[in-house]
């Protein structure tokens, strides 16, 4: 079906969804340059890298149990009701925040995450979130490319050029309104085009796995979009990142871009060759032995701390680490069934909860509510939009570009590690994270039921059975 697409037809769709909205975003920056932010109340930031005070270990365990029951019990419930299980766990962390716990109970919400704790689960939430990353990494198999490299490339560079342009569009509206003061229009453009545009892998992979699409036709071709997409989505946030940073960094731009460049370079060329023992070490033993992993967590939390130091972000440094361990499906099975289970139980959670606490939807009030509309709205026709018309101008079918264009559609995870970062880098506020973060939750929660109806499981399941007769 994909594989009869033709190079003509691919190029000027290309061209057309990729070229024509990156020169638009050209003009968006100019237009926007003699914006400025309001200087306001509502939209301060707040950072979450403060010394954290002094708290008893007592308080810190009785937090970490209730996020991970919490946490499971939305997931299940969630399951039940055929949406992904993380969705609940996301929900879960924003009703443990002000949201709801905070504002039904108060003094409840106070005595179990008071201000003063949080820098601890802060801390906590972020080496979860750099294991987790790692795991991201190794999941990405640059070889399932090969299936669909040019409608892959096409629809997966549409699916972020066509988001990105929008969201920046929209940050000429919103940046007067909610900017943050001391940020650039551009870095704050750029940054609400990235968040607008990034598309949650792993949530997208476990909807195909769940719906039994992950070897099909749809699946194999969602998957690769989804491979391209996020290593082009994380490396342009990389660069965003380094753009906000150097404003106030010590270190001066040119030592930050070459230290990038060495950094990626001896990834590729010194480390990814050297991360072969690895996967020799799983060929002799049969497994993953514990000085294997120990050796991967090292490698992770190094890599991270390189990046960290550059000024980039930590979590890239264990995302790239883990894009560059060896891809042999024994070897990457037997890590996530080493690592996983910890990571997404019990320390993912964290992550959750903490942007939960950072979540305060009782602050949209007005013209707030209509806000987070709009954003919802402009997420939705940028990446469910881009994604469909790429796929459909490169040659797919209306009903697997329309079902492709859902999937793509789903931000989850991955939108609330990017906003996350927005926050600690003081590019966004607390008001503009609160309304992305409800629009991540909205595209990933209606991704299942979108897709069913758009591309039904009867209709997979009939696909399926021709397939297996031919």
């Amino acid at each position: 079906m994909f594989q009869k697409i033709l190079t003509k037809t691919v190029l000027p769709a290309y061209l057309l969804l990729v070229g024509v909205p990156l020169a638009a975003l050209i003009l968006v920056l100019k237009a926007g340059s003699h914006l400025s932010a309001p200087i306001a109340e509502a939209v301060r930031t707040v950072s979450a890298r403060t010394v954290p005070a002094p708290v008893s270990l007592f308080l810190l365990v009785t937090q970490i149990a209730v996020i991970i029951l919490v946490s499971r019990i939305f997931g299940i419930l969630f399951k039940k009701i055929h949406q992904p299980q993380v969705v609940g766990e996301m929900l879960s962390g924003i009703l443990l925040g002000p949201s709801l716990l905070g504002w039904v109970a108060p003094s409840v919400s106070a005595a179990i995450f008071p201000a003063a704790s949080l820098g601890y689960l802060s801390a906590i939430s972020q080496i979860g979130l750099v294991f987790f990353m790692f795991l991201i990494g190794i999941e990405l198999n640059p070889d399932e490319l090969r299936r669909h490299s040019q409608v892959a490339l096409v629809t997966s560079h549409a699916s972020i050029a066509f988001p990105f342009f929008l969201g920046s569009a929209l940050a000429l509206y919103m940046y007067p309104r909610l900017g943050t003061a001391g940020v650039k229009f551009s870095n704050y453009a750029l940054f609400i085009g990235s968040a607008m545009s990034i598309t949650a892998f792993p949530v997208l992979a476990r909807i195909l796995s769940e719906r039994k699409l992950l070897r099909s036709p749809m699946g194999t071709l969602s998957i690769s979009c989804a491979i391209v997409d996020d290593l082009t989505g994380w490396c342009i946030l990389a660069y965003i990142v380094v753009l906000v940073r150097s404003e106030s960094s010590t270190k001066p731009m040119w030592m930050i871009a070459v230290g990038a460049i060495v950094f990626f370079a001896a990834m590729i060329f010194a480390v990814r060759p050297a991360l072969m023992g690895f996967e020799r070490s799983f060929r002799k033993y049969g497994r993953v032995t514990d000085n294997a992993l120990s050796g991967m967590l090292v490698l992770c939390l190094i890599s991270a701390v390189c990046t960290e130091w550059l000024g980039i972000q930590a979590l890239f440094g264990a995302f790239f680490l883990g894009a560059a361990m060896p891809k042999d499906p024994g070897f990457v099975k037997a890590v996530q069934e080493k690592l996983e289970s910890l990571t997404v139980v019990a320390l993912l959670p964290l992550f959750f909860a903490f942007s939960g606490l950072r979540t305060s939807v009782a602050s949209l009030r007005g013209d707030l509510w209509l806000d987070t509309l709009l954003v919802i709205g402009v997420a939705v026709a940028g990446k469910f939009g881009g994604s469909m018309l790429a796929a459909r101008l490169a040659g797919v079918s209306w009903r697997y570009s329309a079902a492709l264009g859902a999937l793509m559609n789903t931000r989850g995870l991955m939108g609330m590690v990017v906003l996350n970062i927005g926050l600690d880098i003081g590019v966004i506020s607390e008001t503009v994270f609160t309304i992305m973060m409800l629009m991540a939750l909205a595209t990933t929660f209606m991704t299942t039921p979108l897709l069913e109806l758009i591309y039904p499981s009867r209709l997979s399941l009939q696909e399926e059975k021709i397939s297996s007769a031919a």
